[in-house]
């Protein structure tokens, strides 16, 4: 499904975000101009940013998830389980950040 700005012929945006087909436009507008929106293409660097941001979540949710496997004292794989925690934790300052995630 696709995202158009409606407008008069004049230029004048009558509305700027219609969701749905061409067709469906054309019907609901007959005789307006109707162009498909397009956001504004991102740069590299926020590209990277974004990534960053989205790898921070993963890693939050894993730190998240494996809370309380972490304080059973008991847990089978508690030494790499303490390693992987670690290494989430300091994953953001490392040169692998944030294109190699860690592993248990």
């Amino acid at each position: 499904m696709a995202t158009y700005v409606i407008k008069e012929s004049n230029g004048t945006i009558i509305n700027p975000g219609v969701k749905g087909s061409l067709e469906f436009c054309k019907t609901a507008f007959p005789g307006k101009v109707i162009e498909l929106f397009k956001l504004p293409e991102k740069s590299d660097a926020e590209k990277l940013e974004m990534k960053k941001l989205d790898e921070r979540g993963w890693r939050d949710g894993e730190l998240t998830r494996t809370d309380t496997l972490s304080l059973l004292a008991d847990f089978p794989k508690k030494t790499e389980l303490t390693a992987y925690r670690k290494a989430l934790r300091d994953w953001p300052s490392t040169a692998d950040f944030p294109d190699k995630k860690p592993t248990l």
